[in-house]
């Protein structure tokens, strides 16, 4: 093959994440096939319409890898004048999340099982969310991983297209190197302004404690809330 042939492929982005998913539960692969239809927005590429998705016009919020989903259902439920978009990729957690949303009754929250990344691309209108939520990423601790960490230059660039004018972008970490990073990206990213009086902000209230973050303030470990604004 020439060089012209080799440099003519499309590099592939490196994904900020890798599929470890364990079996379905009986109860999350029912959510999945009996749910999906009700809760679920598939990920066909296709710009979403969110007042036609609720049947309402009300501010968005959107959570990049929510996990298990436990605490985004408990946000959906604290604000119920808000509606909620959570995006991950790991099955299982898609599944409890849409078995969650039956089982309470929530008409505030979908969710998508895709590439956040993608999805933000392809499927969210520019200047249509009113926050962005990104809560303990995996951060990919060896340096020579730091490439993966899904927070970057671009990836900001990126969300700020699709935050309205004044909206925000939450993050949170339990690791100070990926904590210092973020705070140097955002704070040197065109058109954002840091909602702190100093570097971070104290958790708020808003952001459920989850018992994977208790489990690691019990150890000693930190926490670091990021809020960001909007400004151009």
């Amino acid at each position: 093959m020439s060089d012209t042939e080799q440099n003519s492929h499309p590099k592939r982005r490196i994904r900020s994440f890798v599929r470890r998913e364990g079996r379905l539960t009986p109860a999350q692969q029912r959510a999945i096939d009996e749910l999906w239809s009700s809760f679920g927005i598939d990920d066909d590429g296709i710009m979403l319409n969110f007042e036609a998705i609720f049947g309402r016009n009300a501010p968005i919020t959107l959570e990049i890898g929510y996990g298990n989903g436990e605490s985004l259902v408990q946000m959906a439920q604290a604000a119920p004048e808000r509606d909620f978009v959570g995006i991950e990729v790991h099955r299982p957690g898609v599944g409890r999340l849409l078995h969650r949303i039956e089982e309470l009754g929530l008409t505030n929250l979908k969710t998508l099982c895709a590439d956040a990344v993608e999805v933000l691309k392809q499927q969210i209108p520019d200047e249509s969310i009113d926050r962005v939520q990104l809560f303990f990423p995996d951060p990919w601790h060896k340096k020579r991983h730091h490439k993966r960490r899904i927070v970057s230059d671009e990836w900001l660039m990126l969300v700020r297209s699709k935050l309205l004018m004044g909206g925000t972008i939450h993050m949170a970490t339990d690791w100070e190197h990926y904590a210092v990073q973020m705070l140097e990206d955002l704070s040197s990213a065109e058109g954002f302004e840091n909602c702190a009086d100093e570097s971070f902000i104290p958790r708020p209230e808003s952001r459920p404690l989850t018992k994977f973050e208790q489990r690691g303030l019990d150890r000693g470990h930190g926490v670091w809330d990021l809020l960001f604004r909007r400004v151009l």
